[in-house]
């Protein structure tokens, strides 16, 4: 399969284009009522036993670079310490937008600096297990905006609640430098993790909702090119930005978690001994619902994205596959929500004992015709289909698979994209 490479670019000029002239001069609090969307989020949890995430952050300050889909003139931002194990303190907050007249990515345009407040405090606590919003701010985000978030922690976080493969460089600095428009002090570039921030909303009248992708590493976009926010859920919402023409259209929220599976804990390895397992990877799919998908601010869709994990790692059976996505499924529309489901994706010639087998392609076949075939989802997405080799069903095309031979490359992510109906997410 061959996707031009050139709809992409048009895609993005013409998104960028509507920002600068309709969206980013619409003038927001008349006839419709203004709502709150979210824009950006990530799924968390709970910091590694070892390193870093685990001895957490003592008076040092994070700056993080994240992407949002639709613009408005007001934010906010919400912390997660819900894999915490203590209280932690946020002694001050900011938000900015990066400053594009330089090529460090921790430049913030200090025109733009906005202090953040928590029930009007510079400062505040997350109790262990909590969440923290912010109050809302004046700040007008464009469609696919960048955004800087900076947060200081004065004294020692514990085990950080954070998103352990962000493919974004992110920054860590000593003492207060939430305020520094350049970013020099800070001194560490950590590609890995966004810290305590689990979302971003923005107010607006032209809210279409929000679309939640409830996905593993596939979705999470590994082997994608770093701080260039190639992952296929970015590429649908250019999609989404570039064909909405004057209208409003939903944003796209990435909770794809790599690794994740939707029988297994994270923690837990795999059988036959190719993945040790890590706290990052997360909770079971049934467990991150409440936190990753429900808790998404102006959801509607939710496309589930899950399987290939459950199979290569865990030898899960076809049955115990299909009934966790059935399970997804009916909380899902429980709550009102549009469900959305794809195919499995190949993955013969991954390497590790084991790790693909005759009886593993058997799985993942029988599971693929269940969902082709199953009228419980509002939509099935058929990612199988647009990523496989024509001659070796089993395996990724050649052309698309970033050289892991599980993973898509960005021109696989692109395909994807590409291929999910509008109509199903509209």
């Amino acid at each position: 399969m061959h996707i031009s490479s050139s709809w992409r670019t048009v895609a993005v000029t013409a998104a960028l284009t509507l920002a600068g002239s309709t969206l980013a001069g619409a003038s927001y609090g008349g006839d419709r009522d203004s709502e709150w969307v979210g824009t950006w989020a990530t799924a968390v949890t709970h910091g590694n036993a070892t390193g870093s995430t685990n001895l957490g952050l003592t008076d040092q300050s994070v700056r993080l670079v994240v992407r949002p889909t639709v613009g408005g003139d007001r934010i906010r931002i919400r912390l997660s310490n819900i894999y915490g194990e203590k209280t932690v303190t946020v002694g001050a907050a900011t938000v900015a937008k990066p400053n594009k007249a330089t090529p460090e990515l921790s430049d913030i345009d200090p025109n733009t600096l906005r202090t953040l407040t928590f029930g009007g405090s510079g400062s505040a606590s997350m109790v262990k297990g909590s969440e923290l919003l912010s109050d809302p701010v004046n700040l007008r985000l464009g469609t696919l905006d960048d955004l800087v978030v900076s947060l200081y922690f004065p004294e020692n976080t514990g085990p950080t609640t954070f998103h352990g493969s962000s493919i974004q460089d992110n920054f860590v600095g000593p003492s207060n430098l939430v305020t520094e428009s350049g970013g020099a002090a800070y001194t560490l570039t950590r590609r890995c993790c966004w810290f305590f921030l689990s979302g971003v909303d923005v107010q607006t009248d032209d809210s279409d909702g929000s679309i939640v992708v409830l996905g593993d590493s596939i979705t999470d976009g590994t082997n994608s090119t770093p701080n260039a926010n190639n992952r296929w859920p970015d590429q649908l919402a250019e999609r989404l930005a570039a064909s909405a023409g004057h209208e409003p259209f939903p944003s796209v929220l990435n909770a794809g978690l790599a690794g994740s599976r939707l029988n297994h804990e994270g923690s837990e390895p795999s059988d036959n001994g190719a993945f040790p397992g890590f706290n990052e990877v997360g909770v079971n799919s049934l467990a991150r619902l409440n936190e990753d998908v429900f808790a998404q601010t102006g959801v509607r869709t939710v496309i589930t994205e899950l399987g290939v994990n459950d199979i290569w790692m865990s030898d899960d059976s076809a049955a115990e596959i299909i009934g966790a996505l059935r399970q997804v499924n009916a909380q899902v529309k429980e709550r009102g929500l549009r469900s959305l489901v794809s195919t499995i994706t190949p993955f013969e010639g991954l390497s590790g004992t084991d790790s693909w087998t005759p009886a593993k392609e058997a799985t993942r076949q029988a599971v693929n015709s269940y969902l082709r075939s199953s009228h419980e989802f509002d939509g099935v997405l058929d990612f199988d289909k647009v990523v496989r080799d024509p001659a070796h069903p089993s395996q990724l095309n050649p052309a698309l698979d970033s050289g892991d031979h599980i993973h898509p490359n960005e021109a696989g992510y692109q395909a994807m994209a590409a291929s999910v109906p509008l109509n199903l997410v509209r």
